[in-house]
């Protein structure tokens, strides 16, 4: 098959597309034809070795990918069952999406939603199972539209973008914060309310004027932190991201005074009755316009090169790879 192999030479990662071969079957495992993966910001950390993604050399990167079993030793898939998988330490520790096939644990696998193409799987990928498993945690929290605005932070990625494009179509009133004036129509088109600068969120007091009915974070930092200290009395927020720095300049005051829940989300271990309970949401709630707007489309030849800009904060939305 053909992949991106990751090698360490020297202490430095070499990203190559090559032939190579899959490792030999474990029992239980699905072979699976990769028709579409993505591009996430762990594979650019992985694929540029600017992050201690990869411990194990040679590896396939790719945490996420959507295609058709090809064989199966899992008697819950069968030959041409259209399967969608993310998270797991696939594309970290086990040879992941950017090739034409993949070897995996069948508990790993989830069967896709009537309604989604692989390609619209793919697009929606590892950053939109998060952006609904964050949405289903305000949900939870008793955050619904009613409840006033829901703000979401690095609103022009992945997570961020379809987060935006959820609560939207849910009806809820957003607010995308972003660094990118360049971003602002294309968060609108999304279905952002408004735009809040990131410069708003530099610094932060204990508590501050309430703002938010809820939040979706992909930031953390002094972010997360000004967020909580901003947000309504038994607001929650959804942290699910550290680009900003792990970190977290707060006190309790916003916990203890105005019972606010922080609901952190976690989609690599994620259970699979709350994965397929996700991917019905994602498949029956995202607008079309969505698919058309929130993809660029690119080879797996180019992926190396795009995972440079990835980390240059030069991406919005997602990346698509096409495989096949």
């Amino acid at each position: 098959m053909k992949a991106i192999v990751l090698e360490q030479v020297d202490g430095k990662t070499l990203a190559h597309v090559q032939q190579t071969d899959l490792p030999a079957a474990a029992p239980g495992e699905v072979r699976v034809d990769i028709d579409w993966s993505s591009l996430n910001y762990k594979d650019a950390l992985a694929i540029t070795g600017k992050g201690k993604i990869i411990r194990n050399f040679p590896m396939v990167p790719g945490i996420d990918f959507a295609g058709r079993v090809n064989r199966s030793d899992d008697p819950r898939f069968s030959a041409g069952q259209e399967v969608v998988l993310t998270g797991w330490g696939v594309g970290e520790n086990h040879w992941g999406g950017l090739a034409e096939q993949a070897q995996v644990k069948g508990d790993w696998l989830v069967p896709l939603p009537a309604g989604l193409t692989a390609r619209q799987a793919m697009i929606v990928g590892t950053a939109g199972l998060t952006a609904m498993l964050c949405v289903l945690a305000l949900e939870e929290a008793g955050v619904v539209p009613a409840s006033g605005e829901v703000v979401v932070t690095g609103a022009s990625g992945g997570v961020g973008s379809t987060a935006v494009a959820l609560l939207s179509a849910l009806g809820y009133q957003v607010a995308a914060v972003t660094g990118r004036e360049s971003t602002h129509d294309y968060l609108r088109k999304l279905g952002a309310s408004r735009i809040v600068p990131r410069g708003e969120f530099a610094d932060t007091r204990p508590l501050e004027k309430q703002i938010w009915a809820g939040a979706v974070d992909t930031v953390g930092g002094t972010v997360l932190a000004k967020l909580l200290a901003q947000t309504n009395y038994s607001g929650c927020v959804a942290a699910c991201g550290l680009a900003g720095g792990f970190d977290l300049p707060t006190t309790v005051m916003p916990f203890i005074l105005r019972n606010v829940r922080l609901q952190g989300v976690d989609s690599v271990s994620a259970p699979l009755a709350l994965r397929t309970q996700a991917w019905e949401r994602l498949a029956n709630a995202l607008p079309d316009s969505f698919y058309e707007s929130a993809a660029t489309e690119i080879t797996l030849e180019e992926a190396p090169e795009v995972a440079e800009a990835f980390l240059n904060n030069a991406v919005q939305g997602r990346t698509l790879v096409k495989i096949r």
